[in-house]
């Protein structure tokens, strides 16, 4: 286990939207190092950056075209060299996105593998052995090239399915996972991992990490082999490096070599009970239900009763992480208060494993309605630029309005870093000081241990434990008590108000008390 992850908080960069130096409208990595003084300020000593090689963009660069060229919207290659040393200066890790599940379908590998004549890519990706031959349970293609046969999709057209074979083979067409052509393309993808490392890269958020190996079974043992494959890999070559599964399932990615994976937001699931319990993610609309929405009286329970299998039966593994948003999700500001949102932020960065803030979640960016964009459909409106200023374009670029990746919020009161930065009890300035605790306490960071000591069904406060240290959260409009004995511990940290006395812990409407 990377020794770094113990006390990391990731800052995530969806590139195209985050800081304009050129003027053209979209994000760049010139951009990103300006702002690394200010991701270290918040108190975030790592960064996660969305895909940012060489692509056609129709699924916002998890189409990737060449995965050892920067796309020229980004700068070069030389610059996000660049950037990963400015960030170590700072003592700050960068993980870049890894897409190996597919490529885009202009990818050089895709033109050669459907080709006619068989050549050394022919098994790069997975095709039938007939033109007109379907693929039973699987998105396939056929008339796009001049290989008489059809082609796997991973994800949406333009992504054709990379080949690490087939655990349990149904047709001629299908590999074994150890036919020497899927093994090869396991090297490749390895290859890949250790282009970006050895030029300073700090290892890799790994999209649609389950995705892998086809006629899987259930526990993903072929995907789990080729991951675990990996992990000897970095362990032997790149002990510091780190990867974080896109899989939400820890008892199989962290088992599989992962020291990380992610909480992902998914209808009914537990994390999302604590933000975003209010309908599909397409629809938003319906009842909100929400643990951290004040008047919703939400149930911690939900949330509990799947993370804490998960936890107990994963720590000694690695770390299931908890994020506040990601370029996939509806902002939590879409259904939360500014004060709401400091007790969700403040339970996030006091639990266990590695917390990931999705950049301008910090001052509580809005969630827009807007057209697609490269393929974002419901996700665009989450994906819009950071806002610095009240000036120009929010302070994200210099150029025309009409020439932004994405429109920025244009309400009167859209939150910007310029405008909370004055404000004494803004969202950002809670953020800096929940962060600045966490990296002050040991038992606050990833390894400490957790247990959750008062937690009622329909009740509040509730009450968790991390190493010594106790925590209580009241989102609601009532003042709570919890049967809870804290004698000799000290606040040292609290949002509204609360106390410990007489073998209770009381907390009134929307407060958040951690106690030494």
């Amino acid at each position: 286990m990377p020794k770094w992850l113990k006390d990391a908080v990731f800052y995530e960069i969806y590139p195209q939207s985050f800081y304009d130096t050129n003027g053209d409208g979209i994000g760049d990595f010139n951009g990103i190092i300006e702002k690394l003084d200010y991701i270290k300020g918040l108190g975030c000593n790592a960064l996660w950056i969305n895909p940012c090689y060489d692509s056609p963009f129709k699924d916002a660069g998890y189409d990737v075209r060449d995965y050892k060229k920067v796309a020229p919207r980004y700068g070069t290659n030389d610059d996000l060299y660049r950037l990963f040393g400015e960030a170590h200066k700072r003592g700050i890790h960068v993980l870049l996105d890894l897409v190996p599940g597919h490529t885009s379908e202009e990818h050089e590998w895709f033109r050669e593998s459907g080709k006619a004549e068989k050549n050394e890519f022919s098994n790069r990706y997975i095709w039938t052995n007939f033109c007109f031959q379907p693929m039973p349970g699987y998105p396939y293609v056929g008339g796009e090239c001049e290989r008489s046969a059809t082609y796997m999709l991973n994800f949406f057209k333009c992504q054709p399915a990379l080949n690490y074979g087939f655990l349990d083979c149904k047709e001629d067409w299908q590999l074994p996972m150890d036919h020497p052509d899927c093994i090869a393309t396991r090297e490749a993808m390895k290859d890949v991992m250790r282009f970006w490392l050895d030029h300073g890269c700090d290892g890799f958020r790994v999209d649609m990490a389950y995705s892998l190996v086809k006629n899987d079974d259930e526990v993903r043992s072929g995907t789990c082999a080729i991951w675990r494959n990996v992990r000897e890999m970095l362990d032997a070559e790149y002990p510091e490096a780190a990867i974080v599964a896109e899989w939400g399932d820890p008892q199989l990615s962290l088992k599989a070599g992962f020291h990380m994976d992610f909480n992902l937001n998914r209808p009914d699931n537990g994390y999302n009970s604590l933000m975003r319990d209010y309908g599909m993610p397409d629809k938003l609309h319906g009842e909100d239900n929400s643990f951290f929405k004040k008047d919703a009286h939400g149930d911690i329970t939900r949330f509990l009763t799947e993370y804490l299998p998960n936890y107990e039966g994963t720590k000694e593994d690695g770390y299931y992480c908890l994020i506040t948003c990601n370029h996939d999700t509806v902002r939590p500001k879409y259904n939360l208060s500014d004060e709401e949102l400091k007790l969700a932020y403040a339970f996030i960065f006091t639990m266990p494993g590695v917390p990931f803030l999705y950049y301008g979640d910090e001052i509580g960016m809005r969630y827009l309605d807007l057209p697609t964009k490269e393929g974002g459909y419901f996700r665009t409106g989450a994906r819009t630029p950071m806002q610095w200023t009240k000036g120009k374009n929010a302070g994200f670029s210099t150029g025309e309005a009409d020439a932004l990746y994405l429109p920025v919020d244009p309400a009167a009161d859209a939150p910007s870093v310029e405008s909370q930065e004055a404000e004494a009890d803004s969202l950002l300035h809670t953020v800096r000081a929940l962060l600045a605790l966490r990296h002050a306490e040991e038992d606050l960071q990833a390894d400490a241990e957790f247990a959750a000591v008062y937690a009622e069904s329909g009740k509040l406060p509730f009450v968790y434990r991390r190493g010594d240290i106790l925590i209580a959260v009241n989102p609601s409009t009532e003042t709570v008590t919890a049967p809870v004995d804290a004698a000799g511990r000290r606040e040292i940290f609290s949002i509204g108000k609360g106390k410990a006395e007489n073998r209770e812990i009381m907390l009134e409407a929307q407060s958040f008390l951690v106690l030494k």
